[in-house]
């Protein structure tokens, strides 16, 4: 087992990785749960944007979403994702490979209840990555599905949740004269065990 103290401390990935993002949540001055989202497309091609985590449970990572979104698209056809997590203010960031599914059971329903009424309503109206002529367009967008749904709209269909399960998480923090501390958590499956290294910075 390879040594690991201080902020590396800890058996289980998932608990650093929460640990962290607390720690972050005191300090980092806007989303510190923002995460940078890469998926490909049908020709391997990278994609990447910020998205919102939104929960780190035992096992996995999940983000919310249209899934009629290129993101959305990307992530159902390769069932694979990754993202990284930086927070300036700790001078520290983590990153996750893993495979991904979806995530629209009762939670979905719950998260999406628990959002304001206009991002909720925002979520009906949205095409979200489709062409748009105007904001005005989608503004009237919006005034349509809140005369439609009122003020306790259901979770749309086509909207809900992804959580990556991981098979690498690297935990990074700066070091002086760039000489950053790095430790790499692989398994081959989620049901199989974690192999940790530390890595070279």
């Amino acid at each position: 087992m390879v040594k690991r103290t201080g902020i590396f401390a800890g058996d289980d990935p998932f608990a650093i990785a929460q640990r962290w993002l607390t720690e972050a949540e005191a300090s980092e001055p806007n989303d510190p749960n923002a995460i940078a989202l890469a998926t490909v497309d049908s020709r391997g091609l990278p994609n990447v944007r910020m998205v919102l985590l939104k929960e780190i449970r035992p096992g996995g990572f999940v983000f919310y979403t249209n899934y009629e979104s290129a993101k959305g698209k990307e992530l159902a056809a390769s069932g694979q994702a990754a993202f990284v997590m930086h927070w300036k203010s700790l001078r520290r960031q983590v990153r996750v490979r893993g495979q991904v599914v979806r995530f629209d059971g009762p939670e979905a329903d719950s998260y999406y209840a628990s959002r304001s009424l206009k991002s909720r309503l925002g979520a009906w109206a949205s095409q979200q990555s489709r062409p748009l002529s105007s904001r005005a367009a989608l503004m009237a967008e919006v005034a349509k599905v809140s005369a439609r749904h009122g003020t306790n709209p259901p979770r749309p269909p086509f909207w809900g949740g992804f959580m990556i399960t991981p098979v690498e998480i690297e935990f990074w923090a700066d070091g002086d004269f760039r000489l950053h501390d790095r430790f790499v958590w692989r398994r081959e499956a989620a049901e199989k065990p974690w192999e940790i290294e530390r890595l070279q910075p």
